[in-house]
């Protein structure tokens, strides 16, 4: 082996490079004016028709695949309607009863407006006799509930005439009254969800344009990769909602989408702008430059696009809508990150170049990234087991994670639908939605044959309401569990009702039956969508480095990496640390899907950012340096961009989950620690101290397989001709040493 001390061989890019990466560089710098006219189209668009896409998302799309879907999708089917709209109206604070004359004459008129309004199946309020006024009364008889359901088909537009003229109750003989219900919740989950979003991008993109200042030493640096990240968006919009148009998109998704957008859009522009710096600072021209940063970021940042696509894919095997949707989105979303990397960096880097400072020296191979890894290095077994054991106590409260489905809680506190919700559960017991519904195949007599026999003999079961007829063929039974209506209790009573169905078609639905449809779901199909993502990554790992043992190294700190995530998801959301700091109120538990999505996402962007660093690390092997010595210099030279890299995604992040939707907080916290403890515990201590253990054994693989890597591997590193002459570039100081003109 060749000392490595000594200046390492190298080959450096001249006027013209191969590869087709160079080549769609190349055109891109040429044609410079009609990439930034055609990405100026895409963000035009984005933001007229794909900002439309809010407009057109489902607040909680469902499947036809679990039971509680399928039942609710009977129940749908026998007395079709759009929703409902409730208003709460209460006299407590003024100290009206609700018997009070003023107030019982507006709300019987409110009542008869309503219900001659188009729209309209029916209009009910509190007064009146029988057991359907009566449940919409409170205990203390100071509050009552008028209840408008909505006619199948009803638009947005009579929703909204009805919703006005409930509100215009409010005050009359002195009642507060608060409009909500489940059409108004679905409005507001909409309406919250583009408040966050756009309050995550008006935080974020400033502050990132400060930090990649502060990197760069210049603005026009600095704001590439933010034009970059605002096209990205444009594009991803518009790729959203053209799904939305063959698809049911839920709400959530749109954020989550959003968000990874923008994070890899400016992870990937970075990554291009300071390569574009490091080649201007070897004395490459302009042309020269784009040419080379096309050839060898450009690599990286496909490669790592496509090892992030990989990990979202495993949300496919999934059969729920939301999970089907996040990977077709986040999947579009890092095609459109990739591209714009790809074709509008280099663009803009023709119009700007001459005005993005180079560096005013070489990268240097001593700091306090090579430092740190010759300390890891002398106590390599301590470090990756303090290391691992910290990782491992850091996921350890993901144990004792419980799933749920939040409901009106997503919202904050002050939603007027929550409101409206939580008032309904705490004060109106008999119109609360029952943790558990039966949907009964059969008559009314029938069903309360069931309800009767089966249902009231279960153990778990605290009570049941009366059968209600929804058609002649189609009947439902709510059960009444005590204590948690998603708990542990309630969960067993949804297994037993699906046990014993009484000889009658069935469908148990509700809060707790959805929540053991997605676990039942996450448990069969979850080994597979792992396999899948494990499968895809190894694979890809090896084609680029062409050991087996560093892809499987690999994985297994991401997953540590991911259970440290996971763990301070719990004891945020769940156990409620730091819940007054970040604005919410903890639900008890996690929303069913973030943990997938958190592992999809932080497993995607792990891999990004050990692409970056063993790219490095492969390419000065594979000049000749040891093991040890190659991993010193790789950490050095790419630690600080992983570094800087990473800070810009924690904003990104940080930015979404100071909104106020839960799911969306839920997400952006995750992420965040994700990112954080991944590009400096892991990436700054725990690699450098297991490659350091595993010494040359790093790069061992099979004969089959080396023979198999000969062939068909994929290489970061991009072997260039000399700098100068033809290109117009100008010639490398002759004082620099070879070593540092290899970079990616």
């Amino acid at each position: 082996m060749r000392n490595p001390s000594s200046a390492a061989p190298a080959a450096v890019v001249g006027a013209v490079v191969g590869g087709r990466l160079a080549a769609i560089g190349r055109f891109c710098f040429r044609h410079r004016r009609w990439v930034l006219g055609f990405w100026a189209v895409v963000l035009v668009a984005g933001v007229l028709i794909g900002g439309r896409v809010f407009e057109g998302s489902v607040a909680g799309a469902s499947s036809a695949s679990s039971e509680a879907d399928r039942g609710a999708a009977v129940t749908a089917a026998a007395d079709p309607s759009e929703g409902t709209v409730t208003a709460v109206v209460d006299g407590k604070q003024a100290g009206k009863p609700l018997s009070d004359p003023a107030v019982r004459a507006a709300v019987e008129k409110a009542t008869a407006e309503i219900t001659g309004l188009p729209g309209v199946s029916s209009a009910l309020d509190a007064y009146g006799t029988g057991p359907a006024p009566a449940a919409l009364r409170s205990a203390d008889g100071a509050a009552g509930l008028l209840t408008v359901r909505m006619a199948d088909g009803a638009t947005t537009a009579q929703t909204d005439a009805v919703t006005a003229r409930l509100a215009a109750l409010d005050g009359a003989g002195g009642a507060h009254v608060t409009v909500g219900g489940d059409l108004v919740l679905q409005q507001e989950v909409k309406k919250q969800t583009e408040r966050d979003t756009r309050f995550g991008e008006m935080v974020t993109l400033p502050l990132t344009l400060v930090v990649m200042v502060l990197v760069f030493g210049g603005l026009a640096a600095a704001s590439l990769p933010v034009i970059g990240a605002v096209a990205s968006v444009g594009g991803a919009l518009l790729a959203m909602f053209g799904f939305s148009r063959i698809m049911d998109i839920d709400t959530s998704v749109l954020p989550i989408a959003t968000v990874l957008g923008l994070g890899l859009s400016i992870d990937y522009a970075l990554l291009m702008v300071n390569r574009f710096r490091e080649e201007r600072g070897h004395g490459a021209g302009i042309a020269a430059a784009v040419e080379r940063t096309a050839a060898t970021a450009g690599r990286t940042v496909a490669f790592s696009g496509l090892t992030v696509a990989v990990a979202l894919s495993g949300l496919f095997v999934f059969t729920s809508p939301v999970l089907g949707a996040v990977a077709a989105a986040g999947v579009s979303v890092v095609v459109i990150a990739v591209a714009a990397a790809l074709t509008l960096i280099p663009a803009l880097l023709g119009f700007a170049g001459s005005r993005i400072k180079a560096p005013a020296k070489p990268v240097s191979d001593e700091g306090f990234f090579s430092r740190t890894v010759r300390r890891v290095s002398k106590r390599a077994v301590p470090v990756s087991l303090a290391c691992v054991a910290l990782l491992m106590a850091a996921g350890a409260p993901f144990f004792h994670a419980e799933m749920r489905s939040s409901g009106a809680a997503v919202l904050p506190a002050s939603s007027a639908g929550r409101q409206v919700a939580e008032t309904v559960d705490q004060r109106f017991p008999q119109a609360a939605a029952a943790p558990i519904t039966v949907v009964v195949e059969g008559g009314a007599q029938a069903a309360q044959a069931y309800a009767d026999d089966v249902v009231a003999e279960l153990p778990g079961v605290s009570g049941v309401r009366a059968v209600t007829p929804v058609s002649d063929s189609v009947s439902t039974v709510d059960v009444l569990v005590p204590g948690d209506p998603q708990g542990a209790g309630a969960k067993r009573v949804v297994d037993e009702l699906r046990e014993h169905r009484g000889g009658l078609t069935t469908y148990v639905t509700g809060g707790a039956a959805s929540v053991v449809d997605f676990q039942d779901e996450l448990s069969s199909r979850g080994p597979w969508a792992l396999g899948l993502v494990a499968a895809g990554t190894l694979v890809l790992l090896f084609l680029m480095t062409g050991s087996v043992v560093m892809p499987v190294k690999a994985l297994l700190m991401n997953l540590l990496s991911l259970g440290a995530s996971l763990g301070a998801l719990t004891l945020v959301f769940q156990d409620g640390w730091f819940s007054g700091l970040l604005g919410f109120s903890p639900t008890g538990g996690l929303e069913t899907f973030i943990p997938v999505l958190v592992f999809a996402f932080a497993f995607g962007l792990s891999m990004d950012y050990e692409v970056f660093l063993l790219a490095r690390i492969k390419e000065l092997h594979a000049r000749g340096y040891g093991c040890r010595r190659a991993v010193e210099l790789g950490l050095q030279r790419s630690g600080r961009i992983i570094t800087s890299a990473a800070l810009l995604m924690v904003i990104v992040f940080a930015g979404f989950a100071a909104g106020d939707m839960l799911m969306v907080k839920q997400m952006g916290i995750a992420l965040a620690v994700a990112v954080a403890v991944d590009a400096t515990l892991v990436r700054s201590l725990l690699v450098p101290a297991a490659m350091t253990f595993f010494g040359e054994f790093n790069w061992w693989a099979p004969a089959p397989l080396r023979r198999l890597h000969r062939r068909f591997g994929l290489s970061e590193h991009v072997e260039l001709p000399e700098l100068g002459g033809e290109g117009g570039a100008a010639a490398i100081p002759a004082q620099r040493p070879a070593k540092d003109l290899v970079e990616v």
